[in-house]
Order: structure tokens, then sequence, then C-alpha cells
């Protein structure tokens, strides 16, 4: 069984070409950090699709907060945007959107570039829903889903992740980033070190994003799914 976990940024299409280059090469640093942590696979399809293998089906939800969190803290100029821009708004606010499939891959070559399975087929229908365009703006009612063919399941992580949601949608760029070193299990003296910044600052910035609450989330998520296995 996998976790595989399907992503679309938000509001990508609005953000000026500098800033689309930035997130493409940051995209790359993600990849290579979620293989060397994680041992996932992870690929990025047209630009702002990403698709995420993660084989201990248990780190699901860290890797897919790690990804949001990455997303979150990318360097984007707002000045280089006009106030009342919605969809560069929902793109601050939210960063990207994720769903969680948890089920077999019937086909998996990471090394030939091949998913095939349950797990993609359940995230990618999930993400290809749940978002409402129309011609002046963007409305996104969530951002973190789960989905598996198991209705108990999916009965027990979809509240978690609404509160979840709400968390990181109102999370600054300096607490993502802090979130998204804590999610790659680095400890807060490294943090410090790696962000330029005091371990109290980091503990702080912790604190206010709700980090122990996530936290224990993510371990709610690695009970869960290790009983299935």
């Amino acid at each position: 069984m996998y976790s595989v976990i399907s992503g679309d940024i938000v509001s990508s299409t609005s953000l000026k070409s500098d800033d689309s280059a930035l997130v493409e090469a940051q995209l790359k640093i993600l990849i290579q950090d979620l293989n060397k942590k994680f041992k996932a696979y992870s690929r990025v399809i047209k630009g702002d699709y990403i698709e995420c293998v993660v084989p201990n089906a248990s780190e699901g939800l860290q890797v897919a907060l790690a990804i949001k969190s990455f997303i979150k803290a990318l360097p984007i100029n707002t000045q280089n945007y006009k106030k009342d821009d919605n969809r560069f708004k929902q793109f601050k606010t939210h960063g990207i959107r994720l769903a969680i499939g948890y089920g077999n891959l019937s086909r998996y070559l990471p090394e030939d570039g091949i998913i095939d399975g349950e797990a993609i087929y359940l995230s990618g229908r999930e993400i290809s829903g749940g978002t409402t365009y129309n011609k002046e703006r963007i409305v996104i009612k969530s951002t973190l889903f789960f989905v598996a063919n198991n209705d108990k399941l999916n009965t027990i992580f979809q509240p978690v992740l609404s509160l979840l949601d709400v968390l990181f949608s109102k999370a600054t760029s300096r607490q993502c980033e802090v979130l998204y070193l804590k999610l790659l299990n680095c400890q807060e003296e490294e943090i410090a070190q790696k962000l330029g910044i005091s371990q109290s600052a980091v503990n702080q910035h912790s604190t206010s994003v709700g980090w122990n609450a996530i936290d224990e989330a993510v371990k709610f998520y690695k009970t869960i799914i290790l009983k299935q296995q």
C-alpha cells in the first residue's frame, strides 16, 4: 500500500513569468528533499501539477504538509501584484491543493517514470474536482483531501485535514519555512542555522502556527495507516 499525493498549485497562471520560473526551479529542490528524507518519488507535470509516491504510506500526511508549507514559503514578491488581485491572494493563502490517495499501485517503476494503480487514480480524481472557476475569480472550498476505497478511513481523516487546512491558510511565509524544515524532521537548532534566525524565534514561529497540533495530526495519520498494513 502507498500514499500517493497529487497536487495542483493554486492560481499558478496568475504568476509573473519570473515568479513562474522561480517556482519551477524551487520545485526541483523540493523533489530532491523529499527523495532524500522519505525516499519519495516526485515529478512535476506542466509546471504546476505535482505527483508524489510515498513508499512508506504512513508518512503520507507528513509529506503532503511538507509540500504545502514549501509552496507557501516561496519568496514571491507581492509588490509585483495588485492588492485586489484575487487569484494571487488565493495563491498566497493556499499555495497548493493536495489530495492523498491511499491504496495499491499495480505498477511503480520510478526509474522509468511509471506510476499506475488505485492510489494515483484516487488522488488524481480527487484533485481534479473541488475547485470552481469563473471568468472573474477562483473559488476554493478546501485544499487538503484524503481518499481511499475505505469509507471509515475517509471519515476519520477528512475532519483532521479540514482543521489543518485552516491552520495552513493562516500561516505566514516565515512560519511555513519553519514548518517545512520541522516536517523534514530537522531540530530547532538546525532550523535556526539554516534560516539565520535564533532558536527562540524558531520556537516562537512554531508555537504561533500551531506546530503541536500539526505534529499530533501527523502522528495520528501514521498510527491509523500502520494499523492498515
